[in-house]
């Protein structure tokens, strides 16, 4: 048996449980599960794929404790038991199709991702998020069988992926998933293609996600190292479209403005980082020889000398060195940043004046950053 049918007929039998099931089903709220004999409070194991979850926000004590509900009404009842039916009915109806086209046409036929991707939507209906991701998986291996590895028909699987696995938060999915989905987007579509320009931001907006709320779960040199790379991303895609094609300024105002924000953090990161972590570009130690006077076994004065290793007075004025420059470095992208935008705000021809106003407004703050930056830059230099 497979998932799907295993699915159906929970659903038949839940049919014949005791009626208070029924109103379980319909809402998702209620926190107790029947058995077909009629036994309450039977939970399901941690890893099986339908999940009621119970709600206790209505609780008027405030505390945690989860209470019953009052007795249904035979509408609700009625209600519950047909809503209940209904899906027993879909899910066996979808699932018999898909069985016939898989028999008929072969396990890889092109329209399974269609039907899979149905049946997808049915289960994000009813809130089984782990079934509609195992189907969407389904729909995009067949997709790349029947259209290539490249094809831009895998790309609203993809997100469909990403959405559904951002409801159960599996981050480490997530990020995988929206890299396959640039890694596509950048094969499938020309530079000047507006779909590119699209995957470029999604992909940014992702990892400045991941850098500034750590849903990855990094230490802190993970979080730097995510900054620089997506730092570096922005970098190379404003290079390319800059260079490679005609298209017009404001249409990437949303990457430059991304890039700006991930130099941004880069940028108070070094600030707060202690120059003793920054790597000097002088060695740490010198050799310096060091000689005394000893007196030998013949009663002799004869001077002895050793080399000894020592810490270089100078490694650590190399480390601040180190550590104004590479501030220096993300405090000059910034300010090349504020150029770009403010020549945008004042050359745009499509920009609504509200769009405008934002952008002086983001103008105004990313001046102030700076500036306090760079008061930290002097105050390092001494001057």
């Amino acid at each position: 048996m497979n998932l799907i049918e295993s699915k159906a007929n929970f659903l038949s039998l839940l049919l014949g449980a005791v009626p208070r099931a029924f109103l379980c089903l319909l809402t998702l709220s209620c926190g107790m599960v029947f058995s077909p004999s009629g036994v309450a409070q039977i939970e399901f194991e941690p890893d099986h794929d339908f999940e009621i979850v119970i709600d206790t926000s209505n609780s008027s004590s405030g505390e945690s404790e989860p209470t019953i509900a009052d007795e249904p009404t035979e509408e609700e009842l009625a209600a519950a038991r047909e809503r209940a039916a209904e899906i027993s009915r879909q899910l066996s109806l979808r699932t018999e199709a898909i069985e016939n086209l898989r028999s008929e046409q072969g396990i890889y036929a092109p329209q399974l991702q269609e039907v899979y991707s149905d049946l997808a939507g049915f289960y994000i209906e009813i809130e089984d998020y782990d079934s509609a991701i195992k189907l969407y998986s389904d729909a995009l291996q067949v997709a790349r069988i029947n259209t290539g590895l490249y094809s831009e028909q895998q790309l609203p699987i993809i997100r469909s992926l990403v959405e559904n696995q951002s409801k159960v938060k599996r981050w480490e999915d997530v990020d995988r998933l929206h890299q396959l989905e640039y890694f596509v987007a950048s094969r499938a579509f020309e530079l000047d293609d507006a779909n590119y320009v699209k995957a470029v931001e999604s992909y940014g907006r992702w990892k400045l996600r991941v850098v500034k709320e750590n849903v990855l779960e990094q230490n802190s040199r993970g979080l730097l190292e995510t900054a620089t790379d997506l730092s570096n991303f922005y970098g190379l895609a404003l290079d390319k479209l800059e260079t490679q094609t005609n298209l017009e300024p404001d249409i990437l105002l949303t990457i430059i403005t991304g890039k700006t924000e991930a130099d941004l953090a880069l940028a108070r990161s070094i600030a707060r980082t202690p120059a003793s972590a920054f790597a000097g570009n002088v060695s740490a130690y010198v050799t310096e020889t060091r000689c005394r006077n000893a007196v030998n076994a013949q009663g002799q004065s004869v001077r002895q000398c050793v080399n000894v290793q020592v810490e270089n007075p100078r490694y650590r004025q190399s480390q601040q060195d180190a550590k104004n420059m590479a501030l220096r470095r993300y405090t000059r992208q910034i300010e090349i940043a504020v150029e770009r935008l403010r020549e945008i705000r004042y050359t745009s021809t499509t920009l609504s004046e509200t769009e405008k106003l934002n952008l002086d407004s983001q103008i105004a703050t990313l001046e102030t950053e700076t500036l306090q930056l760079q008061r930290s830059e002097r105050r390092f230099f001494g001057f």
